[in-house]
């Protein structure tokens, strides 16, 4: 069981830390945050769960107008072009302990998220006070720098300020600058089986890549065989989970749009070669902003969804009651 927003901020005032609470109803981006805290003069923030190939978590917390970019960054960490992406909706829950629309850096007071790397825009810090939610989207907190600086201390996390929109190269004689932001344990999802990987050297750069611990050719265990069996019945029985699949939804988006894309910039030319390089420009550049996008409006369809049916479900009792006056 993870903090409460009651529990964490009893914690910041135990530490005597300043901060100021405002309610509002609940939030899924920053654009609506903005409605009832924009005007008060804090820092908006937008807060992202990432993970990359290896299943190692990152909250990447920025100020609401940094743009960042996730191919830069993954480059950045040492994990190549393409080793980062929105995490799932049950790493979000079982790691950090928050519903969705509540990533903050204020969650790795839990355990649970004692394996998560903290990156931290170096805008916070000229920022007289900065808004996050703690724990939940219906209030937002205005903390400072130093008071966030002050309550990761006291959790054992050693802040660290990145500036989230440089581009270093990045090469043999130029490493990644936050490599060593790159965490070295794992968070474990409850009834949650993820396939194991080894990690090989692949030069002097220090750089490692996953290997699967399965050869290919290899036969396939009974449990393997067992669980793609079982994959493919809940696939069936449960349509629902294969829509929702934001990734899958991403790529096939990408796969037409970018077809259709090229068909008419490159019907008059020759260079057959030109297409794939073009399409795999606009795919690297447009995949990581859309993953974000179609997340936030799936978020934001579950929560509509989730108060119709309350809705509904209280009119029904109000009616049930009224008949039996």
């Amino acid at each position: 069981m993870g903090y409460t927003k009651d529990e964490l901020l009893a914690r910041l005032k135990e530490l005597q830390i300043d901060f100021v609470c405002y309610d509002h109803p609940a939030v899924l981006t920053v654009e609506a945050q903005a409605k009832y805290v924009g005007h008060l003069g804090g820092a908006l923030s937008k807060n992202l769960l990432l993970k990359d190939k290896k299943h190692r978590y990152y909250v990447v917390s920025a100020l609401a107008n940094t743009n960042i970019d996730l191919k830069v960054l993954s480059q950045r960490l040492g994990l190549g072009k393409g080793g980062l992406r929105m995490a799932a909706e049950e790493a979000l829950q079982e790691i950090l302990q928050v519903p969705l629309g509540c990533v903050t850096p204020l969650a790795l007071i839990n355990e649970s998220a004692r394996d998560v790397s903290l990156l931290l825009d170096q805008g916070f810090k000229s920022q007289e006070s900065c808004y996050f939610h703690p724990l939940t989207n219906e209030v937002t907190l205005s903390i400072s720098a130093n008071s966030l600086d002050k309550f990761l201390v006291s959790i054992g996390r050693q802040p660290s300020y990145v500036d989230l929109e440089a581009n270093p190269a990045v090469g043999k004689d130029n490493p990644p600058d936050l490599a060593s932001l790159v965490p070295s344990g794992i968070p474990t999802l409850p009834d949650k089986v993820e396939n194991a990987v080894t990690s090989i050297p692949t030069g002097n750069d220090g750089l490692t890549v996953e290997k699967p611990t399965k050869l290919a050719g290899e036969a396939k265990s009974p449990a393997a065989l067992q669980k793609e069996k079982l994959q493919k019945v809940q696939s069936s029985i449960d349509p629902l989970a294969e829509a929702t699949n934001i990734e899958k939804l991403v790529k096939e988006i990408m796969n037409k749009t970018s077809t259709a894309f090229l068909n008419e910039i490159t019907k008059d030319l020759n260079d057959s070669q030109i297409a794939p390089s073009i399409s795999d420009v606009v795919k690297r550049r447009v995949s990581s902003d859309l993953e974000h996008m179609m997340m936030s409006l799936k978020n934001a369809a579950y929560t509509q969804g989730f108060q119709a049916g309350f809705q509904a479900t209280l009119r029904s009792s109000l009616q049930s009651l009224s008949m039996q006056k």
